[in-house]
């Protein structure tokens, strides 16, 4: 006979360590992923991202950034110029995010179903 859901006992409902949590605390932002995927290639102007980023505006686009570049993932780079531009690139930190973003591809293109947006060509299988 099944256990009534009620029954149970703490070790069966094991707390979501700490690091999990921080880790989605920012990955599981729209777009942060999606930026770090981009930047895995090479670093970009600010311009570049937003293009290759469908759908992203400015605002989030410059929030992301910043929540990356504080969390130490992302560095920003001033070019004068002229014209003045600014560039992002990703920190040996930023970098070793690569493999997990990979994975994370992967187990998508064989576990979830296609909704017609695609993934960045550098993660597919």
């Amino acid at each position: 006979m099944a256990k009534d859901r009620g029954d149970h006992n703490e070790q069966a409902c094991k707390q979501v360590d700490g690091e999990m949590t921080r880790v989605f605390e920012l990955f599981g932002k729209r777009w942060t992923g999606l930026i770090v995927a981009v930047l895995t290639e090479q670093g970009a102007y600010f311009a570049d991202l937003r293009r290759a980023i469908p759908g992203i505006s400015e605002r989030m686009l410059s929030d992301r950034l910043t929540e990356l570049a504080t969390a130490g993932l992302v560095v920003r780079e001033v070019d004068a110029g002229p014209p003045l531009r600014v560039a992002y690139r990703l920190t040996d930190a930023g970098k070793a995010m690569e493999p997990a973003l990979k994975e994370l591809s992967r187990w998508a293109e064989n576990h979830l179903p296609s909704g017609g947006k695609g993934c960045p060509e550098q993660f597919r299988g």
